[in-house]
Formats: structure tokens, sequence, C-alpha cells
């Protein structure tokens, strides 16, 4: 099994064009936990919410010797890891936190979704340079919360800063956020944050992307990645890039047929170097993904900036991460 970023280049059938991401393969800017475990938690979320979200299910998620390893969904790490291999994914970037307030009070919450320090650490102690973490965000905090996040990017791996919009119900220029942003831009790390509507049963009006505008002027030095395309306001979304050098987006929780004609317009054109290639698995799943990808006729320069250049820019830190091991 390979266990530096740069041996995992090429793809396996099913996946994406072989070397399409370039000598150091696909980076998914946004994966969560994807340990069997979690399986519950989604069944449990999605039950009780209602909604018609799918997660991937197919095929042995067992931890022998290639088990799993032609299927898309949860998987023991050594069994995702051989995945990656076999799809020329290289790097995934984990949401990882304790579990706080919401956490506490709900079984189902975002909080278990996320990856725990713990795991984030083994895995990259194990496999450098194949995972890192996105530190979450509590907003409900106050500083504590920004001493924490502080603390953990300490870790080379934690190579960004997340929160999941929804669960706060405060908009990107929320000044429960700024403290947040001005701890990426010292430490020179992405903020990523959901944008669009909530996929639960939670208010949307906050993830809007129209409200990135004051934190992208603010924090000229702050790399912001608007997730989950923007959707159902993908328009705004990709104005928001359009604008600022320092905002981008990312597609993860759509698979690439479902990517809206303005994102692929602004992809094909002056956004090439502004979309970052993710999944929000498990709503998206990485054989699948990058199954669909070759069906959009994109051009080489734009499908190895999708798959990973451009993540290599807005996370500098994978560099480092993929030659240091981890501690929790």
């Amino acid at each position: 099994m390979a266990g530096m970023a740069g041996t995992a280049g090429t793809a396996g059938s099913g996946g994406a064009a072989p070397g399409a991401a370039g000598s150091g393969g696909v980076v998914d800017y946004l994966c969560s936990a994807f340990f069997p475990d979690r399986r519950a938690v989604w069944d449990g979320a999605i039950a009780r919410a209602g909604i018609p979200l799918k997660v991937r299910r197919d095929g042995d998620t067992g931890s022998g010797a290639g088990a799993g390893s032609a299927a898309d969904s949860f998987a023991e790490p050594a069994v995702m890891v051989e995945r990656m291999d076999d799809l020329g994914v290289a790097t995934l970037l984990l949401p990882a936190g304790d579990v706080g307030t919401h956490g506490r009070l709900d079984p189902f919450d975002f909080d278990h979704v996320a990856s725990r320090w713990a795991e984030v650490a083994a895995l990259v102690a194990r496999w450098p340079g194949r995972f890192a973490a996105l530190a979450v965000a509590a907003p409900d905090r106050g500083m504590a919360g920004v001493r924490a996040v502080r603390a953990r990017l300490a870790q080379p791996w934690v190579v960004g800063i997340y929160t999941h919009t929804h669960s706060w119900d405060r908009r990107f220029d929320h000044a429960d956020y700024y403290p947040y942003y001005a701890l990426a831009s010292e430490f020179g790390v992405a903020f990523v944050m959901q944008a669009g509507t909530s996929g639960g049963l939670l208010p949307s009006e906050c993830g809007h992307p129209v409200s990135v505008d004051r934190p992208a002027l603010y924090f000229p030095d702050t790399r912001f990645v608007l997730s989950h395309t923007g959707w159902p306001w993908v328009d705004e979304a990709v104005a928001m890039a359009l604008k600022f050098p320092n905002v981008y987006l990312g597609t993860g929780a759509y698979p690439p047929r479902h990517w809206s004609p303005s994102l692929l317009s602004f992809l094909r054109g002056p956004g090439k170097r502004k979309v970052l290639f993710g999944t929000n698995f498990p709503t998206v799943g990485h054989r699948h993904a990058l199954a669909q990808l070759g069906e959009l006729a994109l051009a080489p320069e734009v499908v190895r900036a999708l798959l990973g250049g451009t993540a290599r820019t807005v996370f500098p830190r994978l560099s480092t991460a993929a030659v240091e091991g981890g501690s929790p």
C-alpha cells in the first residue's frame, strides 16, 4: 500500500482518467468520517428527518485483504486506502473535532459525522500524506473555541478550518466567525464552509454564498471555499468566486452529473483554477464521482486543476502533511 501522496497518481478502472490530477493524485477537500460505525449515524439522521438523502451503500465493508476495494461505501481504513490507490486518490481531507454542545444532546448531530481527532491522528501516523484534517469551528464557544482550533493548527496535518454552517444558523459574515477567519489568515490555512441549502431540517438562509462578501474583503489573505456548490444559489457562489481572488468553490455533496450549468461554465472558463473536487462522502462516493467526471468533456488542464492542482494551492500545508505523521 502506498504511504505518500505522490505515489497515488494514476487511477484504476471506473475512476478518473490515468494521471488526470497530475503526479500528486486526486485531492478530496471534504470527506466525512468513513468508518463503518458511522453508517448508523447517517441512517438514524436520515430516518428521523424523513429527507430523500442517499448515502453510498454498495459493496463489502470488511477489513480483509481486498475487501471492499471495489466498493464505494463505508470502509475500514486499510480498505479505504486500497480504494484510494485503485482510483488515484492521493489525499482525503476530514473535518475533525470533539463532540460539542449539539452532539452531546443529539446522537445524530454533525459532530458524530465528523472524525474524532484521535481517529485522524492514527490515520496520518500510519499513512502520511493520505489523510489530513480540517479543524471544525465551534462558534458557540467564543474565544475558547478559537484557542482550541489554534492549538490544533500546531499540527502540520491540520490544513484548514471547517464550519457546518447550518448547525449554527449564522451567516458567513456573523461576528462569531471573524476570529476564526483571522486565525486562518495568521496560519495560512483555508476556511471551508457549507454554502447553500441545508441537507437536513435546519435553517438554510445562513448558507447564502453572498454573505462571504464582507469576510472576503476584510480578510484578503484568508482563502474561503464555498462548499456544496452553493446550491440552490450557485450563481451567487460563482459571483463571489469571480469577484474575489481568495474565494473558491467546492463540489462536495454533488456528483458531476448534478453540477449546474453556471458552475460548469465557470469551470470551463474563468474559474478553471477556482473549483475544488470534493465528495462530502458518503453522500457521494469517490468511484461514483470520478466515473462521471469523464462525461463532462473537460479540457485536460481543467481536470488537473479541479482534481488536485487547485487544492494544493488552497491548502499549501498538504506538501508538509505528506511527510509528517500525526499525534493526537
